[in-house]
């Protein structure tokens, strides 16, 4: 190695006794910059910062927002079907469209397309067996908010059990 600069032996040179630096002082700062140039390049492939932990569970929420799209375009199915029932109908999609967003929001995702969910059941021929498909739904989907609501944390028991109360309300509502 070449050093084309006076090399002092302690603080000072011997030619013109300024401070300088010392054999073993560039040796040290060169090693540190050869380690340095060496590992940099590696920090970036993945090699040092390994996350082999698998993706989290989705939520369990998840299922709630999606049934609640499915009711909301099953009440918008029967209520284009049978245009009478269309005034007792609208609102009730519009409470589970807004239970999906609200759902969709504290699980942390986008709200799923309207057009995405699919009626989980056919529309009947005549407005009261439409109904009573309706309270079946509604029945079902309750059931699941109150199961859901029970093993829920603390704070999104609330949101759930205010969801399963409108379902049961719907259950009425409907008849």
């Amino acid at each position: 190695m070449v050093l084309t600069w006076p090399v002092g032996i302690g603080r000072t040179t011997q030619r013109d006794q300024a401070s300088g630096h010392s054999r073993r002082k560039l040796l040290r700062v060169g090693a540190l910059l050869a380690l340095g140039g060496a590992t940099a390049p590696l920090t970036g492939c993945d090699l040092f910062d390994r996350d082999d932990q698998p993706e989290p569970p989705p939520d369990p929420l998840r299922s709630m927002v999606d049934e609640s799209l499915a009711l909301a375009a099953a009440y918008r199915t029967s209520a284009t079907a049978h245009p009478e029932l269309a005034d007792r109908l609208d609102p009730i999609a519009e409470a589970h469209t807004a239970h999906a967003t609200e759902l969709a929001r504290v699980i942390g995702i986008p709200l799923p397309s309207a057009t995405a969910a699919t009626p989980t059941t056919a529309s009947a021929a005549d407005p009261a067996g439409a109904l009573a498909a309706l309270r079946r739904l509604e029945k079902t989907a309750q059931q699941s908010a109150v199961t859901a609501c029970a093993a829920a944390p603390a704070e999104r028991a609330p949101l759930l059990g205010s969801i399963a109360a409108a379902r049961a309300t719907h259950q009425e509502a409907l008849k």
